[in-house]
């Protein structure tokens, strides 16, 4: 198998297909251990730190489920709980964590910021950095969201459709890195994937690029649309999901005109949810996806994201297995 002891994990655009493959490839072997009641120690005494600058309930709990399940332990921190909170820089919280456990795993979604902490925290780090989402990546949802699709879709993926959309949504402004890290990571396997967006709410013009070149490299194709109907039409996978703005204005900032114009925007488009009438417009067999948590009523209804087509609870449950992977591989199996 591919050594990945001690790499970093950012994107897995930074990542070959053979390295991926061995992530999946570890995944299913540890899905079907813990389905026969197999207890491993691969971890043992090992250590991984957790540091949330927001709130998680799929990424917290399957880390630290994985490292505890693994024979090690997670601490689960906040910058609130640490000398962040009063200005510490990244080189010495990397490099003094690195003299007391075996990875870093990080979520910092703040716009303009968290790429670029996790970024520095990677530069000074002697041991791995795990993303646990950024602002422009999520490479834990992506590799699951991957996961999932090949056990329901075979695989082989090449010419499956993927109509990932965005939706309305009123809980919270959602980052960027849930489509972006899956139209850079789907077209690598042969999948077409279509996007359907509100012209207010596109995603990155440089992440878009490269995922167009992976697209042409592969021999599928990534394109946009307007409407959520053109999306869905005649799909395999259908992924209803908010992403905010952001991207639609390079110098955002958290002041009340850019709010204004954020909450404009969002609520013209309240019309853009994921509902009977639309999924119908996908195969019949076609299986609805979301990184959750979903805006019920919202982003997508109740009768669609329960139907016996959602494969959600899947979705979730892989994120498990591939953060036991991840940290099997990472942090070196034993």
């Amino acid at each position: 198998m591919t050594s990945l002891f001690g790499r970093h994990l950012i994107t897995f655009d930074q990542w070959s297909r053979t390295e991926i493959d061995t992530v999946l490839d570890m995944a299913d072997e540890l899905k079907r251990r813990r389905a026969a009641g197999e207890v491993l120690d691969w971890l043992k005494n090992r250590t991984l730190f957790m540091i949330f600058f927001e709130q998680s309930t799929r990424t917290r709990n399957s880390m630290e489920a994985a490292m505890t399940q693994l024979g090690g332990h997670a601490h689960d921190l906040t910058a609130e709980k640490m000398q962040i909170s009063h200005g510490e820089t990244p080189r010495d919280t990397a490099k003094v964590l690195s003299r007391m456990g075996e990875a870093i795993a990080i979520r910092n979604c703040f716009y303009g910021i968290g790429n670029r902490y996790l970024n520095d925290i990677a530069a000074h780090a002697d041991i791995p950095l795990i993303s646990m989402q950024d602002d422009v990546y999520h490479p834990l949802q992506a590799i699951a969201d991957l996961m999932t699709i090949r056990e329901h879709c075979g695989p082989d993926l090449r010419g499956r459709k993927v109509a990932i959309s965005w939706a309305y949504a009123a809980s919270h402004a959602k980052p960027l890195s849930v489509p972006q890290s899956q139209i850079l990571l789907f077209p690598r396997y042969g999948m077409d994937v279509v996007v359907a967006h509100p012209p207010e709410f596109p995603l990155q013009p440089d992440l878009v690029a490269r995922a167009q070149q992976h697209a042409a490299q592969n021999g599928c194709r990534l394109t946009f649309t307007e409407t959520m109907e053109d999306a869905l039409r005649d799909a395999d996978i259908v992924i209803p999901k908010n992403w905010g703005g952001f991207a639609h204005i390079p110098d955002f900032t958290d002041d009340e005109p850019h709010r204004y114009l954020m909450r404009n925007n969002l609520e013209r488009h309240r019309d853009w949810i994921c509902d009977e009438r639309r999924f119908a417009l996908a195969r019949p067999d076609a299986r609805v996806m979301h990184a959750l948590p979903a805006d019920r009523g919202r982003e997508v209804t109740d009768a669609v994201l329960d139907s016996p087509n959602s494969i959600i609870y899947d979705e979730a449950e892989n994120r498990l297995h591939t953060a036991k992977s991840l940290l099997t591989l990472l942090l070196g199996r034993r």
